[in-house]
């Protein structure tokens, strides 16, 4: 009887400090794109950028403490969040898939032109999707252009995968590619750190424009603490022009490294 009652206790201590750990969030661990300036890129060890700047102005008005750490390639950082190994990350498009292990955001805070750069003088009329079945693609590892795109993309095009921005450039430029796909704003940062200007140009037409969010990992025990706050914070910063002030002054941060 004895032992009996022991086990139960031993489980009943367990299961309770169990509950206490998934509720407890003394810190926020967030993680982003490692070369998508002035959203976001990597230094060192963080990632610093807009986003970053935003979580750590959120963080202050919450009272927690915010650690914006790189997690080395961006489709490690999209694993870091599905193992829960980081409570967020910043900077992501929605999609179906990614919304199986985590909980996004609402609203978005940052408005993503995606376009496509090609070789200069190898331009070509680009005026919707189909325009691009005839012709190879490159585009980063782990990006994701929403669900419909992607899909598209999926059946219709043919499109291979660099590891990192730079690496896509290089293959653009060795002509494994006819066309990048890529965010406008790390496409310029990146052609201009790379003094490509000469090399490559942007076609005029974007692929999209995309929404971007923050999202908590579903394994995060900060979620069910912060995500409504965080909400309403992220509402008010895009609403009264914080974001589009930090997106500026990370630009100018970033142009300041180039010129070092």
């Amino acid at each position: 009887m004895r032992k009996t009652t022991c086990a139960i206790l031993s489980i009943c201590l367990t299961l309770c400090t169990s509950w206490v750990w998934a509720g407890d969030c003394a810190e926020l661990v967030v993680t982003g794109h490692p070369s998508y300036p002035p959203v976001s890129w990597k230094d060192g060890d963080h990632i610093k950028g807009a986003s970053a700047k935003m979580m750590e102005m959120i963080g202050r008005d919450l009272g927690l403490e915010v650690t914006v750490k790189s997690s080395g390639s961006w489709a490690a950082a999209q694993e870091a969040v599905r193992k829960g190994e980081v409570d967020m990350i910043f900077g992501i498009y929605y999609d179906d898939t990614r919304a199986e292990y985590m909980h996004y955001v609402e609203p978005s805070y940052i408005q993503d032109p995606v376009v496509l750069a090609v070789p200069k003088g190898k331009s070509f009329p680009f005026a919707q999707w189909a325009d691009l079945k005839d012709r190879k693609g490159v585009t980063n590892q782990g990006e994701s252009y929403g669900t419909e795109f992607d899909a598209y993309m999926a059946k219709h095009l043919n499109v291979i995968r660099g590891d990192g921005v730079e690496a896509c450039f290089r293959m653009l430029l060795r002509g494994e590619g006819d066309y990048l796909i890529i965010g406008l704003y790390p496409g310029m940062a990146e052609i201009a750190r790379l003094d490509l200007d000469d090399a490559v140009e942007i076609l005029p037409t974007q692929l999209n424009a995309f929404k971007m969010f923050t999202a908590f990992s579903k394994k995060s025990p900060c979620y069910d603490k912060y995500h409504a706050a965080m909400s309403e914070r992220i509402k008010t910063l895009v609403e009264n022009g914080t974001v589009q002030t930090l997106l500026i002054l990370s630009q100018a941060e970033w142009d300041r490294a180039l010129c070092k």
